[in-house]
């Protein structure tokens, strides 16, 4: 195992966040372009919708099978594999001159980018010692919360200044640079130090993820995850909707506000350091939890004559809270499998994206018989549950 300090390391450590970066751009980069579709294409906003869509579902449903294939042709080469391809699908994307083409091109980018969060992660479980792997991996993570972030600003910069298609030929030429610094920086041997030899004999895929699941903790892991992602992103996709029926504001200003979110999300890279070594995995675990729970809770009941002043940190405090508790996860899922962990961590962001696309679907089908508070609430709710029920799980295994 290579330690952390190494140069080496940091150097791929590094390429990994910005290729994150790109990943977490392509993915929201066509949010604020829908009305744009809409008009240039003569089709309505739910339709446009479907170029978000269609990426979100081979995103998620293509990770399981790239994860089991960097435990077996080395994790890096194929993160070098869909840096290539983003530049190809990006172009695509584009070029598209039809609707129907956009939509099918920007389901090939959702799945040329399915591979790179949660192979990076294992990469750098592979390569970085436990007791150094989380305020690493929170750092790591800072090219994911950025590139969410700019994918919405550039989207609709770019949009309204001069096209839709701007965005697309950006994120190539990132891929581009990517591919050419990975190149440079990874060799063959550092690309394979660590990783199995794509020639000798290696379980299929059923077989690798039955060797994860046969684990109880891993299985612990994945259930927890999947409850934090429908607790935290079904509640999440109406924040806009909540703050601009109830207190009024546009839905541009609604949006931008959720920037808050990110911004906690950053802080925790900073400071992750001191808090693993003040808090350990369990403190931040419900710490984290009761962060994102005292936050959701003060957006879904401020008053409106304290919007403001009460949301901003609130969602600061939510996004602080949320990279406090699912850093934690995400440490544990590389290590809950260590015999495959591309496998694992693939598998823990299956379970995650999926627990997402569930809890957008409850909390909309809620959202139109209870209104957006009492969804924020139990969302809230349920959130802190996952966190305490972790940090406990999490002391129990530690004092064996």
């Amino acid at each position: 195992m290579i330690a952390a300090t190494g140069p080496q390391t940091r150097s791929v450590i590094v390429l990994l966040a910005l290729v994150a970066f790109g990943s977490a751009m392509s993915l929201r980069v066509m949010d604020a372009a829908l009305p744009r579709l809409s008009s240039d294409f003569g089709i309505g906003i739910a339709e446009a919708s479907h170029v978000i869509t269609v990426f979100s579902i081979a995103y998620g449903c293509l990770q399981i099978v790239f994860g089991p294939a960097g435990d077996r042709f080395g994790k890096l080469r194929v993160i070098l594999f869909a840096c290539v391809a983003g530049i190809a699908v990006s172009v695509a994307c584009a070029l598209a001159p039809t609707f129907d083409l956009l939509v099918f091109t920007r389901a090939l980018a959702g799945a040329a980018m399915a591979s790179m969060m949660p192979l990076s992660m294992a990469w750098i479980g592979d390569n970085v010692p436990y007791e150094q792997r989380q305020p690493v991996l929170a750092r790591f993570l800072a090219g994911q919360i950025t590139g969410l972030a700019m994918g919405q600003a550039i989207g609709g910069i770019a949009t309204d200044l001069v096209s839709w298609r701007l965005p697309f030929w950006l994120l190539a030429g990132w891929f581009l640079l990517i591919t050419a610094l990975f190149v440079r920086v990874t060799d063959r041997a550092s690309r394979n130090r660590v990783e199995r030899d794509a020639s000798t004999p290696h379980p299929g895929l059923v077989a690798q993820c039955r060797s994860v699941l046969v684990v109880p903790w891993a299985r612990r892991v994945l259930a927890l995850v999947f409850i934090e992602g429908a607790a935290l992103y079904g509640p999440f996709a109406f924040f806009a909707t909540h703050l601009h029926h109830k207190h009024g504001l546009s839905l541009a200003l609604a949006g931008s506000m959720v920037v808050a979110f990110a911004i906690g999300g950053l802080s925790f890279t900073v400071i992750a350091g001191r808090l693993v070594a003040r808090l350990g995995e369990s403190g931040l675990a419900r710490g984290g939890a009761l962060l994102m729970a005292v936050g959701i809770a003060l957006l879904a009941l401020v008053p409106g004559d304290v919007t403001s002043l009460v949301v901003l940190p609130g969602l600061f405090a939510a996004g602080l809270g949320f990279y406090m508790l699912h850093n934690t996860l995400q440490i544990n899922a590389t290590q809950m499998a260590p015999h495959a962990r591309g496998t694992a961590v693939a598998l823990f962001a299956s379970c995650f994206f999926l627990g997402q696309s569930v809890g957008v679907a409850l909390a909309g089908a809620l959202v139109e018989r209870l209104t957006t508070t009492p969804v924020l609430l139990c969302g809230a709710a349920l959130l802190l549950v996952v966190g305490f029920v972790f940090g406990a799980m999490r002391a129990a295994r530690t004092a064996r």
